[in-house]
């Protein structure tokens, strides 16, 4: 018959083993991402520059944002666990910083391109973008704040966010995308780059506020 020792560390190992396999699949999570990033931002970026659409460029941009925070992720959950909440800390100010940035770049744009007049053309590629990135987007965010929470992760949680924030975005943007190509309605790729904008404050906001030690427990 065991002792009460072999049957702590049998518990403490099975939960060991349990965090690593869990671990390994928000690494897994976070290589996907890299990998559904690089093609979203090449492929928005150069199809809203060939239609002139700010909508597109934006969701790119924030394609690029993504794909940062993915490797923030996968940098912080390669630290050691005594380094863990300093490092969520500073990634989610990183994250929160790139959010303002891309709205302060939107927002100008986007009133440019509504004063102006500008007439973005129809993009087949950017429709077909779109509507795949609102299928798989909301479907990788609940997985990672799955991951997150069980991991006491904060920065995973919050990066399920922003797959979630790409979810909604992708909508946006079909919607400014197909009321361009429906009706000939220029206005709204500039619209809904406002939109994306304003989504993008808030996350940010959010990030920033989640960067504090107290904010994360909470948020976990």
């Amino acid at each position: 018959m065991g002792s009460p020792q072999d049957a702590d560390k049998s518990i403490a190992r099975s939960n060991g083993a349990e965090r690593d396999a869990l671990t390994r699949r928000a690494f897994h999570l976070e290589y996907f991402t890299v990998g559904w990033m690089v093609v979203e931002m090449a492929v928005a970026i150069t199809a809203g520059v060939l239609a002139h659409s700010i909508a597109l460029i934006a969701f790119g941009l924030d394609s690029v944002i993504e794909l940062f925070a993915a490797f923030v992720v996968i940098w912080q959950l390669r630290g050691l666990s005594e380094e863990q909440e300093e490092k969520e800390g500073v990634a989610l100010k990183l994250i929160a910083v790139t959010f303002f940035a891309l709205a302060a770049y939107v927002t100008a744009e986007a009133i440019y391109d509504l004063v102006r007049g500008s007439r973005p053309e129809v993009s087949v590629a950017g429709i077909a973008l779109a509507a795949a990135a609102l299928v798989v987007m909301p479907v990788l965010s609940v997985m990672k704040k799955g991951l997150g929470r069980r991991l006491d992760n904060s920065a995973l949680v919050a990066d399920g966010a922003e797959s979630m924030f790409c979810g909604v975005l992708a909508g946006v943007l079909l919607l400014g995308l197909a009321l361009n190509a429906a009706f000939g309605w220029w206005w709204a790729d500039a619209v809904a780059a406002l939109v994306v904008a304003v989504f993008a404050v808030r996350e940010g906001w959010e990030a920033w506020e989640e960067s504090s030690p107290e904010a994360a427990d909470e948020a976990v």
